[in-house]
């Protein structure tokens, strides 16, 4: 009956008003799991008497491919350095023979010769289900195994051992706080934590999880390209209507924000939460494995050691293209077969590589132009459009977005640290450091609940300020109806089935009367984060 704690937060984000009689009992008490995750929110906040939190408060990029720490000094933002010496750590977790855990550099340094149990760009898997066609798509490009967790999730495992993408995530925040910890020689506990934009329900309350499962109280998940906003806006006193473009490694965000005097608001986002430096690579890989097999005959992408080798040469290909108009791919002793060693040698332009990742550049001009359109600007209002993410260091996305902008994007700020710096930023907020400062933000996806005939009835449109509450009233669809299931789903699509179901959860011991009659209030809270709670009432009776 009652499923774990995190299946039981996301069925609170479910309704379905006006339901047929048949449909089965699920979850009773939506109110006792909502009063869950509202006490798991509340606690260890330590506060000053004027409500600003004590302590030192981190803000952390958690990226696809990279996370960044960093703290406020004053009223400066300050990216903390790792133990290696650099200010960016990679999103990489590996597990050795012997089962030693390593994150970042050494884990991404011992890849080649452990591929199947070292963890890359598991942000893309996390909330989401085994069934989801990304995760599909990605089980084709990861040398990772990818299982179905009991719940239905998408998990890793490696050595027979299960993990879920949250405690992947978890071991990465956990070098980002003890990097912070280093700095400061004492233990830190708050932080800010940053998702993508477009990130739903699930993925959010996910990332949230990941950062209690690393000891971390997540004051507040923002916005990607809003904390990027925040790092550029910071002193800069003058109205302007700016575009965030942030192209990662496995995201894209695109944010239209006000800015007036030191208020942000975001008018619209949209974006693409299965796109960015990761196709990049697996697109340019695939391209590399075809040449060797027509130069060779032989098929590589049964060798993973191999394959490992030319993944690492196809992203520093990637990187050095951006700088180089061609790069030569040198990998002696590939692999071998009855004739001996396989070497490749492999030159690449620009242009060729330019061609490949067209279609890829390309998914991201449509979303631009909804967000435009849903902002309610036109393209000539907007004074800046700042560039995030270590994809926009290509010179032809640069280039897109000139052309689809209309003006030279802004390069002030470092794309691979602006979302930290902004995380920190927003720290400093809530810790009173950084005063005069206000961030009014925006849910990504509409929400609302499948009524009668699966239509997809929405409660809170996308681009809502948050936070936000909603009420509406519905009734049953049969006559003698005792209970009502309330599925709560998150998308643009008509039809429910065609969105992403968020939970689902039931009312029931509603007095049987003629179809109509009952009232059933449903409710939507979205809060700072963006997170979900939903409660449904029988008006009658005051039940919940």
């Amino acid at each position: 009956m009652f499923v774990q704690r995190r299946v039981v937060d996301a069925c609170l984000r479910h309704l379905t008003p006006r339901i047929s009689h048949e449909q089965s009992s699920i979850i009773r008490a939506s109110v006792q799991a909502q009063s869950l995750r509202h006490k798991s929110d509340s606690k260890d906040v330590s506060k000053n008497t004027d409500g600003k939190v004590k302590g030192h408060i981190i803000g952390i990029d958690l990226g696809t491919t990279n996370s960044c720490v960093a703290i406020m000094e004053g009223k400066t933002p300050k990216v903390l350095e790792n133990a290696e010496g650099m200010r960016t750590t990679p999103s990489v977790v590996a597990f050795s023979k012997d089962n030693e855990r390593l994150v970042g550099m050494p884990a991404k340094r011992q890849a080649v010769t452990n591929p199947q149990n070292t963890f890359y760009a598991t942000k893309r898997l996390i909330g989401r289900k085994f069934n989801d066609d990304e995760v599909k798509k990605e089980m084709q490009s990861v040398s990772f195994k990818i299982v179905r967790a009991s719940n239905g999730d998408a998990w890793v495992e490696a050595n027979g051992k299960t993990y879920s993408p949250s405690q992947i995530g978890a071991f990465v925040l956990m070098k980002m706080k003890e990097t912070a910890e280093n700095y400061y020689g004492s233990p830190v506990k708050n932080a800010v934590v940053t998702v993508p934009a477009y990130f739903n329900d699930s993925q959010r309350q996910a990332t949230k999880d990941a950062g209690q499962i690393a000891g971390l109280n997540v004051l507040r998940v923002v916005n990607e390209p809003t904390a990027a906003a925040l790092a550029y806006g910071l002193e800069k006193s003058n109205d302007k209507i700016i575009a965030v473009y942030d192209l990662g490694g496995g995201t894209f965000d695109i944010s239209v924000l006000e800015m007036q005097s030191n208020v942000f608001e975001v008018r619209s986002t949209n974006g693409d939460t299965f796109l960015g430096g990761e196709d990049f690579d697996n697109t340019l890989l695939k391209h590399l494995v075809a040449e060797f097999k027509k130069e060779s005959g032989m098929d590589i992408t049964k060798d993973p050691q191999a394959m490992q080798r030319l993944r690492e040469a196809a992203e520093k290909a990637k990187c050095e293209l951006s700088s180089a108009a061609q790069t030569d791919i040198n990998l002696p002793y590939l692999t071998m077969d009855a004739s001996g060693p396989k070497h490749m040698n492999y030159k690449i332009t620009r242009a060729q590589f330019e061609n490949l990742v067209a279609h890829l550049i390309k998914r991201t001009i449509d979303p631009c132009k909804k967000a435009i359109k849903d902002a309610d600007v036109k393209v000539q209002d907007i004074n800046d459009v700042i560039l995030v993410g270590g994809m926009t260091r290509m010179p032809k996305v640069q280039q897109t977005v000139q052309e689809l902008f209309g003006k030279t994007p802004n390069k002030s700020v470092n794309p691979d640290e602006a979302v930290a710096m902004g995380a920190a930023i927003q720290g400093g907020v809530l810790g009173g450091d950084v005063t005069d400062l206000l961030l009014l933000d925006v849910t990504p996806l509409s929400l609302g609940i499948e009524t009668l005939g699966g239509v997809f009835t929405k409660l809170i449109n996308r681009n809502t300020t948050i936070p936000t509450k909603k009420s509406q009233v519905f009734s049953t669809a049969a006559d003698g109806q005792t209970q009502v299931e309330i599925k709560v789903h998150q998308g643009e699509r008509e039809m429910a089935a065609d969105n992403k179901m968020l939970g689902r959860f039931n009312l029931v011991g509603i007095p049987p009367a003629p179809r109509g009659v009952p009232q059933i209030e449903v409710t939507f809270d979205i809060d700072a984060n963006g997170i979900v709670h939903v409660s449904a009432r029988d008006r009658g009776t005051g039940k919940e």
